[in-house]
């Protein structure tokens, strides 16, 4: 039952999404113009510079979290740190609602390398941080161009973006500090003490062995080196967008494009659709018709929306099934980490791994 509850809102989601960005009307008229006066032969070396930018990115994206997992004593092999961050890379595109985030996790569990509640206490700073480092451009980008003309969804968003993140950061410094305390808080705060006393005290359990993958803000010099090639990251982002967008012949600002790059993740951390299919297109054309005519943003920015998104599709899916086909990760361990949390003993499993002396030095 539950299956078919999770596939029905799923799908709801994938309808709505693609039933806001659907070309109506003139709109669809203008975008198969842009589509016939594509040069694909002047395209082809600007896709060669975006297809450059976006291995960077995937590169950057799956590195850095060895300096997550580090300060709790886990060390990966380049390439199974590799191949199991693109298949979760993979899995966030192809599961709804984010649910392809605990892959990695899971997958690291399989072999008792960490507990998962552990190892998604890494992606949670992963996200944090990320959303973190994109709302302040975002809020930056947005201040910037701000004026009486502006729509009324820009200013909010940023700040609610900024507001969010700024808070969850301050969760994790709170339970680091005051772990017990927090945590209970946040069971209090959120009702479910007073709804039900076992399951608050299960996640309570959960959250306290989830705090243990905060340990990275412990290790300054580590946290400095995950902020660095996140940095990387999202640079190489924002400028893989900005290059894609010259080659359609859109006259985007550098700014204009991390600025949309910035709208767009954050509009994916909400809960999304199967393959983010709807959701990306109409957040990418929400950011380019800051910078760019309306007119222009709804048939050659759409056009380009498709494209980027398909390009990125193909890429990790691409580079998943090949990740799979590599003897770092079986198929048979990805089909098994959908059961992450069944039988996670998260209490006993973290503890060790985060005060294993040999492991820390052979991370580092």
């Amino acid at each position: 039952m539950k299956l078919w509850i999770n596939i029905a809102l799923s799908l709801a989601v994938l309808f709505a999404c693609v039933w806001m960005v659907w070309p109506r009307g003139e709109e669809a008229t203008q975008l198969e113009a842009a589509f016939s006066q594509l040069d694909l032969v002047a395209l082809l070396p600007y896709l060669g510079g975006y297809l450059a930018l976006l291995a960077t990115t995937h590169f950057c994206r799956a590195w850095r979290w060895k300096h997550l997992l580090a300060p709790i004593g886990v060390y990966l092999p380049p390439k199974r740190l590799l191949a199991i961050s693109t298949i979760g890379f993979m899995a966030i595109l192809a599961l709804p609602f984010r649910l392809g985030e605990l892959v990695r996790p899971a997958l690291i569990r399989r072999r008792g390398e960490v507990s998962a509640s552990a190892a998604l206490g890494t992606i949670a700073v992963e996200r944090i941080i990320d959303g973190l480092l994109v709302s302040l451009l975002v809020f930056s980008a947005f201040y910037a161009i701000r004026s009486p003309a502006s729509p009324d969804w820009m200013m909010p968003t940023a700040y609610a973006a900024l507001g969010v993140f700024a808070a969850a950061m301050l969760f994790l410094g709170f339970a680091l500090k005051w772990p017990r305390g927090t945590v209970r808080a946040a069971t209090t705060l959120s009702g479910l003490r007073l709804i039900s006393m076992p399951i608050a005290t299960k996640i309570e359990g959960k959250l306290h062995s989830m705090i243990s993958g905060f340990f990275v803000f412990r290790d300054p010099r580590r946290l400095i080196i995950f902020i660095a090639w996140s940095v990387i990251y999202w640079g190489a982002n924002g400028l893989g967008l900005w290059v894609l967008a010259r080659g359609f012949g859109l006259e985007l600002s550098w700014i204009g494009a991390f600025a949309t790059m910035g709208l767009v993740a954050v509009g994916i951390t909400l809960p999304n659709s199967p393959g983010l299919i709807g959701q990306f297109q109409w957040f990418t054309v929400l950011g380019l018709s800051l910078y760019l005519p309306e007119k222009v943003a709804g048939s050659t920015g759409l056009a380009f929306a498709i494209v980027l998104y398909a390009i990125q599709v193909l890429w990790y899916l691409g580079m998943g099934r090949l990740a799979m086909a590599s003897r770092d990760v079986s198929f048979a361990e990805v089909w098994a980490s959908r059961k992450i949390a069944a039988d996670d003993d998260s209490t006993t499993a973290s503890a060790p791994a985060a005060t294993n002396p040999a492991a820390l030095k052979e991370a580092s």
